[in-house]
């Protein structure tokens, strides 16, 4: 593979990793500026297909929900490569519930990284 396909690669893993340590500080805002305008992110919930929310307001207000309803979510990377625009991370989310109960998931995110910036995020979970 050559030198400027191996840095468009190394580029997106990098932006995908910063999404994640935004997710897990919670930070909206942070999560938001890392996607594009057009984005996409296809959620694992509602099961079995999950929804697909379309642009940066529709997935801003489904990030703020989320955290408001999980505000000890956290997502650990398991593993992360990419190929070309994509970049695929296996990770594990966890989660305590209003009665401090412990909960976790795995699962993968297929990212699409355009232009600097994360155009689609479809989300898949075991279980």
């Amino acid at each position: 593979m050559n030198l400027p396909r191996m840095s468009k690669i190394e580029s997106a893993i990098s932006i995908v990793l910063a999404f994640n340590e935004a997710f897990n500080r919670h930070d909206v805002n942070g999560m938001m500026q890392l996607m594009s305008a057009d984005c996409v992110f296809d959620n694992t919930s509602p099961a079995p297909d999950g929804a697909v929310y379309s642009g940066k307001e529709a997935i801003l207000l489904f990030w703020q929900d989320f955290f408001r309803a999980s505000p000890h979510a956290h997502i650990d990377s398991e593993e992360i490569f990419g190929f070309r625009t994509r970049c695929i991370m296996r990770w594990k989310y966890t989660w305590e519930d209003p009665k401090g109960v412990k909960g976790h998931v795995r699962g993968v995110d297929i990212f699409l990284v355009k232009d600097g910036l994360i155009n689609e995020k479809l989300s898949y979970v075991k279980g």
